[in-house]
């Protein structure tokens, strides 16, 4: 269902397709008129708004969208995106899951995958969905709410591990400009471990594709997630992506950011450990160059007492293009005996780049080892001279700096032929 309706605004665009779409969205109906609801309360973030102010949304999203995301690609369209060997493969283009492109025939035994819309009326679903990703605190989120018509829920029983990684595969491709609001649940049980892959990619995809996805993560107690992100779309991409995570005591959760390229990237990455002695590590590494804009932020919510968060950010800033990290550790007055701590550090490869970076920590309790800090610089000039004095390259020698700086980031990837795979990626991007 194609919508052409002409509107002043985008957000009147935007009301126009929820009315018209009512019919056909999967779920509470209730609950996505109030998520329009509180949109319309928020509007779409500007310059004035503090966790926006370095992008500039309303330009991203001036001229006129589709809405109708459908769009056939054949099997060796998507040959590239399948990177990783053995992997269970959920393809979903513009947020819609692609069957005959995806891995459905059989899954190991405690493993559930299935198109969201089909899950609306699962338990499990209906006990998490919208449960974490709180409408009003921003209004993708209260957007994405309300219109989310595709994505994949994940669903791991109780003691299951599963051995193979699965990896969503994201992939916008559009001949016109596009809107997508993709959603994906995923529920990890008590005991369970599990590896997850989410990338996104641009495939035959000649225009832009602005692109506003959720992932709701539940983490239960003694649970062990492996997650990855990899984003990599061509210069077309515009995207919003917000992974919420909930945590229960005893469990453990790695979360790796990599952003490789895309017009604008936005990532927002929220984790609520609510519980005790639960283990968090997040890790990110950026590399822009170009125009092109990235901006991070992470919110660790410490609510328990007797837990670890460890988080590093690296970025490499080349052009003129521009980062933004914005990392805050909350610490509420039960959590005691927190040990938090926040690293980022950058290298700006040109005059012209910007990199705006902003630690905080809000502590109420007094019982806790906490510390953040950031740095930004050049390349050493002392370590190219001395590894030029070795028979190096000044580029040669600029290219190794910038593969140890970024190895801290990528060596925490624990599946080997993933991190091959974006070693490989970092790689060309320094050629």
């Amino acid at each position: 269902m194609e919508t052409a309706i002409k509107k002043n605004t985008i957000t009147d665009k935007l009301l126009a397709e929820f009315e018209a779409s009512k019919p056909a969205l999967f779920g509470d109906l209730s609950l996505r008129e109030e998520a329009m609801r509180s949109f319309l309360k928020q509007g779409i973030p500007n310059r004035k708004s503090e966790e926006y102010k370095y992008v500039n949304i309303d330009a991203m999203l001036k001229g006129e969208f589709s809405f109708f995301t459908y769009r056939p690609l054949m099997v060796k369209q998507i040959s590239n995106t399948r990177f990783l060997k053995g992997a269970i493969n959920i393809v979903l283009v513009n947020g819609r899951c692609e069957e005959k492109l995806s891995d459905m025939t059989s899954f190991p035994k405690g493993l559930e995958i299935g198109y969201i819309a089909d899950a609306s009326f699962n338990e499990v679903f209906q006990k998490h969905f919208s449960k974490y990703a709180d409408i009003n605190t921003d209004a993708f989120i209260a957007l994405n709410t309300a219109l989310a018509n595709g994505g994949a829920f994940i669903h791991v029983a109780k003691g299951a591990v599963i051995e193979s990684p699965i990896h969503l595969i994201n992939i916008s491709s559009a001949e016109e400009s596009t809107f997508v609001n993709s959603r994906n649940l995923i529920v990890v049980e008590e005991n369970a471990q599990v590896k997850l892959i989410e990338s996104f990619e641009s495939v035959d995809c000649t225009a832009k594709t602005f692109t506003n996805s959720i992932t709701e993560m539940v983490v239960e107690a003694g649970a062990i997630v492996d997650y990855t992100k990899i984003e990599n779309e061509n210069e077309q991409g515009y995207l919003i992506n917000t992974t919420q995570v909930y945590q229960k005591e005893k469990s453990v959760v790695t979360a790796n950011t990599i952003t490789l390229s895309g017009s604008f990237v936005r990532n927002n990455l929220n984790v609520a450990l609510d519980g005790e002695h639960i283990e968090t590590h997040l890790n990110g590494l950026y590399l822009t160059n170009e125009n092109q804009v990235v901006d991070n932020h992470t919110l660790v919510d410490h609510r328990k007492p007797n837990c670890n968060s460890n988080e590093l950010y690296k970025g490499i800033i080349e052009d003129k293009s521009s980062a933004t990290f914005n990392g805050k550790i909350f610490v509420r007055i039960d959590a005691q005996k927190t040990n938090a701590f926040q690293s980022n550090k950058n290298i700006l490869l040109s005059d012209e780049g910007t990199i705006n970076t902003k630690p905080q920590l809000e502590i109420y309790a007094d019982d806790v080892k906490c510390s953040h800090g950031t740095s930004t610089g050049k390349l050493d000039a002392d370590k190219i001279f001395y590894l030029r004095a070795r028979g190096l390259s000044e580029i040669s020698a600029k290219k190794l700096l910038m593969h140890a700086f970024a190895s801290e980031v990528v060596d925490a990837i624990k599946i080997e032929s993933l991190r091959e795979y974006i070693e490989e990626k970092i790689s060309k991007r320094f050629e």
